[in-house]
């Protein structure tokens, strides 16, 4: 059985077992935190597509870790002006483990 949630502004494809890194949430490790806005939801050859969201599907969430991914570096420069910037950002994540997916 898998799922289509929608968390942070993101889609993500999860089923029960996986790790996911999804936008920063505001919950402590160990938690379980039950996401509802499920989109789509699959089993086999079986598809429900909600319109927008599933009615009372919900997907259950562990929080393995928080973190920040990789950093950016941001490069700016004009040509024969001597102008040039340097920059970066780190986007911070929450790890999480999935569950149960309920319908």
């Amino acid at each position: 059985m898998y799922a289509l949630i929608k968390t942070g502004g993101k889609q993500f494809k999860v089923a029960a077992g996986e790790k996911i890194k999804v936008e920063q949430i505001a919950a402590d490790v160990g938690q379980e935190i039950v996401i509802d806005q499920v989109l789509a939801v699959g089993n086999g050859a079986d598809l429900t597509i909600g319109t927008p969201l599933v009615a009372g599907a919900t997907v259950k969430a562990t929080v393995v870790s928080h973190g920040k991914h990789d950093k950016v570096r941001i490069f700016k420069m004009r040509r024969r002006k001597h102008y040039q910037r340097h920059g970066g950002h780190r986007q911070t994540y929450t790890e999480l483990e999935i569950g149960a997916i309920g319908v």
